[in-house]
This record gives structure tokens, sequence and C-alpha cells, in this order.
């Protein structure tokens, strides 16, 4: 049994985020990944930078950051219409790096919506810094379930 995640050695996350429970898959692989929920207008998925996310320079990975950027930009529609969606294009702009024990944030915004495609503009950054910046469209699918008990929208988040 491995000692590494005792609570004396758990990174300090910023108040109102609470872990994501995605314990399987990619989510796994890349995690953890925290959440902020205020509504389905307002809210934040965040990562803290790991080992394991890094290249050979020792910065957050180009893959990492445009695969958190899919999450963070498309859950805008898993609030908005709680419906499950796929990627059908996602452009970004790398303005600047991260580095191992920078917590990076990330939201989006839907600016257009026809039939079940959504276009969400977004942006990513650490601290005061916005470290990316991009648009998605994102193709809505069937009914989300509802929303788990773990997740906190308005007054309580």
């Amino acid at each position: 049994m491995t000692d590494d995640l005792l609570d004396e050695k758990l990174p300090e996350i910023p108040a109102g985020y609470v872990q994501m429970n995605w314990t399987q898959g990619f989510g796994r692989q890349i995690g953890p990944l925290y959440e902020r929920i205020v509504d389905e207008n307002d809210y934040t998925r965040a990562f803290l930078v790991g080992e394991h996310h890094t290249n050979g320079m020792k910065n957050c990975h180009g893959g990492m950051l445009m695969a958190f950027a899919d999450m963070a930009f498309g859950h805008a529609i898993s609030l908005k219409v709680r419906r499950f969606w796929v990627t059908v294009r996602l452009l970004t702009d790398f303005i600047s790096s991260a580095k191992i024990g920078d917590f990076v944030e990330g939201t989006g915004e839907i600016v257009g919506e026809e039939d079940d495609l959504f276009t969400v503009r977004g942006r990513i950054w650490v601290g005061d810094a916005t470290i990316m910046t991009g648009t998605a469209v994102f193709k809505a699918l069937g009914p989300r379930p509802e929303k788990p008990a773990w997740i906190k929208v308005g007054a309580d988040a």
C-alpha cells in the first residue's frame, strides 16, 4: 500500500471545488479533476498539474490542455440542456504555459445554438494569466441522468 496520498500530502484545492467522481477510463488517466458549479451559466473545471501531465520541458503538455479544454468548454452543454455531447470541432490558441503545481482552471460559454449543435467560447487560465483560449462546436445527444447529489448549485456551492 502506498502512502503518497495521505491527507498531509494532498495538495490544497481552492475553496468551492469538489473532486469530480470520474474514476474510470480517460478521466482516471488525466485526473484528478475538480469542478465548482454555481449555476447552469457559471461553472469552472480545474486540475492541478502533476508530473504525469508534463512534456519533456516539464510544462503541462499541450495535449493535456486540449483534452481539458474539451471537457471544460463542453460542460456548458451538460449544464444548460442536461444532455450528453460529442465534440465536432475544437480550436485552441496556446498563449502561455502551466508548470507542475499550477492549478489550471477553465470554463466555457455557449455563444450559438442551432438544432443540436452548440458553439462554445472558452478560456483556460492559471491565477490571473490566461494560458489558452478557444472555440468549439459540440453536438448534443441523449439526455443525461439527474445531477448527482455531490454537485452543489447556487448558494450552497
